[in-house]
């Protein structure tokens, strides 16, 4: 325990020492025309929109039972379980989410007693019930704030805060970053990177929320910034503690610089939903 507690204090200084980070060009190349794929299937809505969120969050949960040493089987079910979560969230009945989540976590159980003898079935069969509920559920919510009346708006203003608030506490935090945030959890997290963080997802959210949302004042626009700034962090740490249980730098490569794909939607999954209840609330 000591060992480990000197590793992570040491793993926090070296990481507030940095400046810029070294992959800042390889990131930014990846995450442009990604975005600009992402505007325009938020933008065409529909069934072409729930399709590709549900590619990717069974892509997400692949990643996260394989990390595991979950089966082929296993893998296979929590990604068809999290991608029928996101599909059915086009029918905005969330009494059959329920339902799905249910059938979803059987499902995965039977797959984990088709390989009864596999050591470590259990963290497995965690793993694929996780990524059910967490990575299906989450992006089920994106799927239900984008069907909502203004949707297109408010989950573009919910992404924009997400993402936006990460990069400027990435920023600031590789460059004026002193006070580790959670040194046990993610090292390279800082008190002043996570400020600058939720100031900028708070006024990037409630801005973009105000210009393209009819009818929403500006109160209200601000409480879905400053909900959507405290909720991002918490699924990025969330996700880095996960990665530090399993030993691993990042879940895959998808996104080349950027790691895998939960790599990518970890704080989206927690913002989506709260970003529909909060819609839900001030519209």
């Amino acid at each position: 325990m000591a060992g480990h507690v000197k590793t992570a204090a040491g793993d926090a200084r070296a990481a507030r020492g940095r400046r810029l980070p070294a992959d800042l060009g390889p990131r930014v190349a990846v995450a442009l025309p990604a975005a600009a794929v992402t505007v325009a299937l938020i933008l065409v809505g529909g069934a072409a929109f729930a399709c590709a969120v549900a590619a990717l969050g069974a892509l997400a949960a692949v990643e996260l039972t394989r990390a595991t040493g979950a089966a082929p089987l296993l893998r296979a079910a929590a990604g068809g379980a999290v991608a029928a979560l996101v599909l059915a969230a086009l029918t905005q009945d969330r009494a059959l989410l329920l339902g799905l989540l249910a059938a979803g976590v059987a499902l995965v159980f039977t797959a984990g007693a088709a390989d009864p003898r596999r050591p470590g079935i259990a963290g497995a069969v965690g793993a694929g019930v996780l990524a059910a509920a967490w990575i299906g559920l989450g992006l089920a919510h994106g799927v239900l704030l984008r069907e909502l009346p203004g949707g297109a708006g408010l989950l573009l203003a919910v992404l924009l805060g997400t993402f936006l608030g990460d990069t400027a506490a990435q920023l600031v935090g590789s460059a004026w970053g002193h006070r580790a945030l959670a040194p046990a959890i993610s090292p390279a997290k800082s008190v002043e990177g996570a400020a600058a963080g939720l100031v900028v997802a708070t006024v990037v959210c409630s801005g973009a929320a105000l210009m393209l949302v009819d009818g929403l004042t500006a109160t209200r626009a601000l409480a879905l910034g400053a909900a959507v700034a405290v909720a991002a962090p918490a699924g990025d740490l969330f996700e880095s503690l996960l990665k530090r249980d399993l030993g691993i730098k990042d879940t895959g490569t998808f996104f080349g610089a950027h790691g895998g794909v939960l790599d990518r939607i970890d704080a989206v999954l927690l913002t989506a939903v709260t970003g529909y209840y909060v819609s839900l609330a001030v519209l």
